[in-house]
């Protein structure tokens, strides 16, 4: 089996805030996070796809199909956006990287699955910051 990744970069503000607590309660569980002029990160975000060759092009997933596709998809919508109030398909949901995370597989799941027959989706990586960062592998 082979796993093909590609990296690609946004930069997005976002707050982390659960509207049915206190702002104590936020503040002491979400930290600086909870900032109320929201904060910033440098994102970089990990597509893998993992399938075996096609015999025709050697290639589990053309890069330059799935860049285009990331992009399209995900880092037109999210890079200089505020997560919390820009981004459609985060309105009503906790800006964390868990959560950023889950609904890019939600939108890149299918989309891949239209430009290879040979693999699917993996994993996606995003990281926060160069220390954090989350991975997903599906429900």
């Amino acid at each position: 089996m082979i796993h093909v990744s590609r990296k690609e970069h946004f930069n997005a503000a976002h707050k982390l805030w659960n509207p049915n607590w206190s702002d104590e309660k936020n503040f002491e569980v979400f930290g600086p996070c909870a900032n109320v002029n929201w904060h910033g990160h440098n994102f970089e975000l990990i597509v893998t796809v993992k399938g075996l060759p096609d015999p025709e092009t050697g290639f589990v997933v053309d890069l330059k199909q799935l860049s285009t596709l990331i992009r399209r998809l995900v880092i037109d919508k999210v890079d200089h956006k505020n997560l919390n109030v820009d981004v459609d398909f985060m309105h009503g949901k906790l800006a964390s990287c868990e959560i950023l995370v889950m609904e890019f597989w939600k939108i890149l799941n299918p989309a891949i699955k239209e430009i290879t027959k040979f693999g699917g989706l993996y994993k996606l990586t995003l990281y926060e910051t160069p220390r954090n960062f989350v991975e997903y592998y599906g429900e």
